[in-house]
């Protein structure tokens, strides 16, 4: 059956989808966003959390091999998981001030 999108909302930090690579290894990823989807007869509703490398429960192009355990929040101020993938620069990209020794 199909869904449809009903809301989008941006996800607060602390928010992650942690997934199983192999066995004994999993690895988290921050969530970007909540999406509320709902059956287009209307009978049900589901949220899915798309994290930062597009991936979600249920999607068929996610990393091969990676199965969703589940999300989990932590505050912000306690750090991230141990299993957090670490973050990433983007090339090309402006990520903060520039910082040189003068």
């Amino acid at each position: 059956m199909m869904k449809r999108i009903v809301e989008i909302i941006p996800a607060r930090p602390g928010w992650y989808a942690r997934w199983r690579l192999a066995p004994g290894d999993t690895r988290c990823y921050p969530v970007s966003l909540w999406v509320l989807l709902e059956e287009t007869d209307g009978t049900g509703r589901e949220v899915i959390g798309v994290d930062c490398v597009g991936q979600w429960p249920g999607a068929d192009d996610n990393e091969a091999g990676g199965e969703f355990l589940r999300y989990l929040f932590q505050t912000p101020d306690s750090g991230a998981p141990a299993d957090a993938e670490p973050a990433t620069v983007v090339p090309g990209r402006v990520t903060g001030p520039d910082l040189r020794a003068v």
